[in-house]
Order: C-alpha cells, then structure tokens, then sequence
C-alpha cells in the first residue's frame, strides 16, 4: 500500500496543519501496537512546539502499551545508539521551525518501508482503551552520548582549531563538548536555540555563517550540522564548502573501505576516483536508510549522501553528524594536511540544482518522457536527475555535466518544464 503519512525520513509537516497533536498520538499508539509494546526511548530538538508533540506522542506510546523513558533534548543519532530496544525523536531535522515530526527506530535502525506501511495500517484503528504502559524521565543521556561518540570515533585533537555550527537545534551543547573532551579549541556557532531559530541562517543548511567566521578566525576547518544531528557539512579554513561527497570521499581513503554506498544524487566524480583507487560503489535511492539497507547487505560500514548525511557503521548503528565530524578531524590532524588539500582529491563535474515548489509532486509523462530524452543524449557526459521531495511540496531538479554551462542549461530546461506542467 502507498504510505499516506510517512516520508523519506519518518513523519513530517507543518505543526497545526499538517501534522496535529492528535495524529502524534496516534502514531505513537500504532507503533507501540505494532512493535508489541516495546519500550522506546524519545528524544526531541529544539523546536518550541517539541514538549508537546513529545507529550503527544508519549500518551500514544503508553496507550499502546510502551513504557516510555524521556531523554529530552537529544540528537536523532544519540536516540538510535542509546535506545535498548526501540527510539524515537520529535523532530523536522533540517526543516524550518514551523515543521516537526516524528522518527522512528527498531534496534537502532530506521523503519524499512514495509513496517512503515504496517504501522500506518494500524493508524485507523489506533483509538483502542489504553494499555497502560508508564512515562519515565531519563536524564544524563546527553554526557552518556558524548562519551561513547569520543571513545569510539574520536581521537586526540589538541591544536585542532575548528567552527562547530549547531543549527540551534539538538547538538547546540553535545556537538562543542565533544570537540572540546578530545582536546580541540572550538568556536561554537548556532548554539542558543530560542525554539524559533533552528535551522535558521546556520547550519548545515546554510553554510553562509560558517563561511564566512573561517574567513575572519584563524580556524583550520568548520563542521555544521542540521537540527536533529544527523547530517555533517564542513568548510575549509578559506569558508570553501565540502560537501557530503567530498568528505566520503576523504574519509573513504583514509579508512581504507573497500566499498561505499552512495545515492543517485552523488558527483559523478566520486564515481571516477572511486573506481580509480579499487573501491566498490553502491547506488540508491535518495535517503539515508536505504544507503544503510545497502550497507547491511553487502557487509559495509561507509557510506552517505552529498547532503551530508554521513554513514559509518563500525561500532554504529545509524549516520551520526557528530561521530562523522570526529572521523574527518582525525583524518585532518592524522595525514597532516588542511582539510582543502584533503578534498581535492575528488575531482567534482559541475552540477546545478533547484527546488521547483508545486501543486502536486508526481511527476508528468512530458517530464519523464525529457529526462529520458537528455539523459540519452547525453550518455556518460553527464545526467539529468528529478525526484519529489520527501519532505515538502517541491520537485527536486539535478543537471550534471562536464560544464557549468550546460549543467545550467539542462537544469533550466527542466525547470520551466516542470513549472509548466506541475507549478
């Protein structure tokens, strides 16, 4: 059956509008229904309208039959690593404040599309009489996390300068910490969220900030995450973006993987400096969770998405922005080379992106029809890519090719395309 509430990345809309106190609640009763009430561990970020959905969702979870423990604000990867049995965290992730939502995990790991329809299928019928399962706080998850992040991914960084931008959301005082118990000098950005500004002008999503305060501190890198911790971006002490493929790409060689998962969204230059070095590469569809549905079948541990989510298995259970950020200091201070020498070894095709906001985000016969028609033209000089977005009403609309040119013309063409026809 198709999925009505559940998207890329778990459960997501505008509070009041398109995700309700009551829907919460109601998808917290069916998981627990469907999970056979196991007990889970809820977290949340920052965002003002958080303690209420985390109430929500908590009464659903008891009715249902969990025990509930509340660990407060925590980042969606602390949630997955720390959950004994089940997790869950109220959050929108990179989305602006008047979103929020709802992650689910099982074991440590993201709901497989099967489940998701499976819970969804029990929404219905969620409004039984209640189980009674019980409601716990559970504090000093926050220190517990920073631990276990520092002794399995970090390493001593004493002289390390670094930018560590928060997003004013859940890493604001786990992310600075950690840089600062491996012994890393850090200027902390982003880090008074007011419940209003998460996401908003910092960030992963927004990399201006972070650029522009490593071009006015003598800093050798930034990292910054998104709202809920589970993407990574970094700019060099210069304020030049690396993105997420740039850093699996360095992370890649410095770990010695022999395999990496990637989605369709990754540069093709990736590809060719993969290839190059004898490291196997996976493709899948855009999302972090089926990289990590690829990973666990094939017996890896590295992989992640241009957007910056960024996967490491070894002694993890999920992308982790704070673990990922650990690795590419250690991979900094470890070769003794600054992180722009470090990311030039992948040699990026241009590419050129937009968001096409729309009435309905399933894709027209014409615009498949011309994304065919290019991508044959264009063979292996490059690509065109479009795919709804799993979080918003927007058509996602990707040109790769050997020029910057013709990446903006190709990337144009089906813009207008897609106006004309879904706009």
């Amino acid at each position: 059956m198709a999925r009505r509430y559940f998207g890329t990345d778990g459960v997501r809309g505008v509070v009041g509008a398109d995700l309700t106190e009551e829907l919460v609640e109601r998808i917290g009763r069916a998981f627990a229904r469907w999970s056979g009430g196991a007990g889970v561990l809820v977290g949340r970020d920052t965002r003002s309208s958080g303690p209420a959905l985390e109430r929500a969702l908590a009464t659903g979870l008891v009715a249902g039959g969990s025990n509930v423990a509340l660990g407060g604000v925590l980042p969606t990867p602390a949630v997955a690593l720390l959950a004994e049995d089940a997790g869950a965290v109220v959050s929108a992730s990179h989305n602006p404040a008047e979103y929020n939502g709802v992650k689910l995990f099982r074991a440590g790991r993201k709901l497989e599309d099967v489940e998701e329809e499976a819970i969804e299928s029990l929404l219905a019928s969620s409004a039984e009489a209640a189980r009674g399962g019980t409601v716990t706080d559970a504090p000093g998850l926050a220190e517990r996390y920073v631990q276990v992040v520092c002794e399995r991914f970090g390493g001593p960084l004493e002289g390390l300068r670094v930018i560590v931008d928060c997003a004013n959301g859940a890493m604001a005082e786990v992310a600075p910490a950690a840089f600062e118990r491996l012994g890393a000098s850090v200027i902390g950005l982003g880090v008074e969220p007011n419940g209003a500004n998460i996401n908003l002008g910092c960030g992963a999503t927004d990399l201006s900030l972070l650029a522009r305060v490593a071009c006015e501190e003598p800093v050798d890198f930034g990292v910054a995450f998104d709202g809920d911790g589970d993407r990574m971006l970094a700019v060099d002490a210069a304020g030049n973006e690396v993105d997420g493929d740039q850093i699996l790409a360095v992370l890649a060689l410095h770990l010695g993987v022999d395999l990496v998962a990637v989605t369709q969204m990754t540069n093709l230059g990736f590809y060719r400096l993969m290839e190059e070095r004898g490291v196997r590469v996976l493709t899948t569809d855009v999302g972090d969770r089926y990289v990590l549905e690829a990973l666990r079948a094939e017996g890896g541990v590295l992989g992640g998405e241009q957007s910056g989510h960024l996967i490491y298995l070894r002694e993890h259970v999920t992308g982790d922005g704070l673990a990922a950020a650990l690795l590419l200091s250690r991979a900094v201070v470890e070769q003794g080379r600054p992180l722009a020498e470090l990311a030039a070894v992948l040699p990026r095709w241009p590419q050129a992106k937009e968001n096409v906001r729309v009435r309905s985000k399933i894709l027209s016969p014409r615009v498949v029809d011309e994304v065919a028609r290019l991508g044959g033209e264009l063979g292996d000089r490059g690509r065109v890519l479009v795919r709804p977005s799993g979080t918003e009403p927007l058509i996602r609309v990707l040109a790769e090719a050997e020029t910057e040119e013709e990446a903006r013309r190709l990337c144009a063409t089906i813009v207008a395309l897609v106006q004309r026809e879904l706009g």
